[in-house]
């Protein structure tokens, strides 16, 4: 049996990704790419209520971090199919950027009870991100370390795609007014 010779000159302590994990990445980049594209499809349908004098601050923060989300995921899943490249460094840049993204987000949004639970969330995503980047670069051939990265991505994914259906739906909207002759009329005692 011949040996399959690498054609990239890189030393072996520097492979993160083991090939069992080549097909979820594949489907990661695929998936975090194409949601971008219908996040924007998301924004375009109501682009007065996310950006712009008039928009809700809510659906600014559900576009905003369920962009950073999914571009998350998208660059991790990206560089982890490159040959060679230790995964913890582009976990620790997006993981640093999402939390950067956050808390911009959080301080133009200010502190209410939504913003406040969804920052939490988040900023613990990153989090957990962060430190898995840290034990990456410590120790690139860390399996377990790259399983709890892809639960993270799985994670990301999921917020993101959750945040995008709830601009589709117009839940960051404000109820409209009841007009007048639809309202019940109650009787009097």
């Amino acid at each position: 049996m011949a040996t399959q010779r690498r054609w990239w000159p890189c030393p072996r302590r520097f492979l993160t990704v083991p090939a069992d994990y080549q097909t979820f990445f594949q489907a990661t980049v695929g998936a975090a790419g194409t949601l971008i594209g219908l996040l924007f499809v998301a924004v375009a349908l109501r682009p007065e209520t996310i950006y712009g004098d008039r928009a809700s601050q809510r659906g600014q923060a559900l576009a905003g971090s369920a962009f950073t989300s999914l571009v998350n995921a998208f660059f991790v899943s990206l560089v982890a199919l490159l040959p060679g490249n230790n995964l913890g460094y582009v976990a620790a840049l997006m993981a640093a950027f999402g939390m950067v993204a956050t808390l911009r987000l959080r301080r133009t949004l200010g502190g209410n009870g939504f913003n406040n639970g969804f920052s939490l969330v988040t900023m613990g995503m990153y989090l957990a991100e962060l430190a898995t980047a840290g034990v990456l670069l410590a120790n690139p051939a860390l399996h377990h370390a790259i399983d709890t990265l892809v639960a993270i991505l799985v994670v990301s994914l999921a917020v993101a795609l959750g945040r995008a259906w709830m601009l589709l739906q117009g839940r960051h909207l404000p109820p409209e007014p009841v007009p007048q002759e639809q309202q019940a009329v109650q009787p009097g005692p």
